[in-house]
């Protein structure tokens, strides 16, 4: 048979924006109970984030609604993915594109922002975590100046609406319903957005939300942390895009603890991942020994490691901040390994075991 004998052209793409969605799953664990643990790798959008997912559906509806005029000028305030979705879409679709940033943000996403042609705006950074307050600040500034379309994702309900197609390929792929679902809060676009679908399609999915130990999302005290994309700090006002009546259950992670999960992961499997994300599955590695039998537990891996080169897989950066911590690593490569044990054990008949 002649492969090239009917060409055709329906699966090539003719913008990068067309590209977005359909990202893969990855077992990343399972337990000899049949229960798994798996990970939904966002960071095969492009940009690296599931965040281009939602700032295409702000964009699209704010033209829809008469907010933005061909050939307009968007500002947002952005630890960076965001940002880069934003960045994507503008240079796409024709408009100027503004971020307001901090140097708490990753090194490399100001610098895809700055490679799709956005114009970075910093403003004084934060020692003790990202400018959130400061940042929406300067935006608002620009807006009256300019005139500027401000899509605002912590408070524009498209954030949470660009999630409907990752839910609708969750159950797809799956085959079944999930039974949890573990994910970064941040906006709340992201884990509400695809938990409010996952509902409206029938699932009976129960979510636990994670944010960095000193974001006061859940309530608790303001405190220093690292970790970008998630978290607010004090002086904040959460937006309603954080829905809490449909996360059932909100953690906080140390910055420890989100790094070594992240590290720990690119050692076993060869893929890097966020600090957000590592959070996210040092909750799910822990809860998973205690979820019900074939339980299927999903992992929102919000974006790609190699972001954050600098910082989260860098020993020198980690050691300044007291950060890095080995015999936490040996401990959860541990628990990898005992899943792992049990699933052999599974696998042995009871006569054997007492033989």
């Amino acid at each position: 048979m002649n492969v090239y004998s009917n060409p055709s052209f329906e699966r090539i793409k003719t913008k990068s924006s067309e590209l977005i969605g359909d990202t893969p799953l990855l077992e990343l664990s399972r337990t000899g109970s049949g229960s798994r643990l798996l990970l939904k790798l966002q960071q095969f959008n492009p940009t690296g984030s599931c965040k281009v997912r939602m700032a295409r559906e702000m964009i699209l509806a704010a033209e829809r609604d008469g907010k933005l005029k061909p050939g307009g000028h968007i500002v947002e305030p952005t630890s960076g993915n965001t940002g880069t979705g934003l960045a994507l879409i503008a240079l796409e679709r024709g408009y100027k594109f503004t971020a307001v940033v901090d140097n708490h943000a990753s090194r490399d996403k100001l610098r895809v922002m700055q490679a799709m042609g956005a114009e970075l705006v910093f403003v004084e950074s934060n020692t003790e975590g990202p400018s959130t307050v400061a940042r929406r600040r300067v935006a608002g500034e620009i807006v009256k100046a300019t005139g500027a379309f401000w899509p605002d994702q912590h408070y524009n309900p498209s954030n949470n609406e660009g999630y409907a197609g990752l839910a609708m390929e969750l159950l797809r792929d799956v085959g079944t319903d999930i039974d949890y679902l573990v994910g970064a809060v941040g906006t709340g676009g992201t884990l509400c957005g695809t938990v409010k679908e996952l509902h409206r399609l029938g699932s009976h999915v129960t979510s636990i939300g994670v944010e960095p130990a000193g974001s006061i999302i859940f309530g608790g005290a303001p405190g220093k942390y690292w970790q970008t994309g998630a978290g607010a700090p004090a002086g904040f006002t959460v937006g309603p895009n954080v829905e809490h009546e449909l996360i059932d259950e909100g953690l906080t992670v140390k910055d420890i603890d989100a790094f070594t999960a992240a590290r720990v992961v690119a050692r076993r499997t060869g893929l890097l991942v966020g600090g957000t994300a590592g959070a996210a599955i040092h909750v799910a590695l822990k809860r998973l020994a205690l979820v019900e039998p074939k339980s299927i537990m999903v992992v929102l891996v919000c974006d790609a490691g190699e972001k954050y080169l600098d910082s989260v897989f860098n020993d020198d950066w980690l050691n300044e901040r007291q950060l890095l911590d080995k015999p936490a690593h040996r401990r959860l490569d541990q628990l990898f390994d005992a899943y792992i044990e049990s699933i052999r054990l599974a696998s042995v008949p009871p006569t054997t075991l007492w033989a």
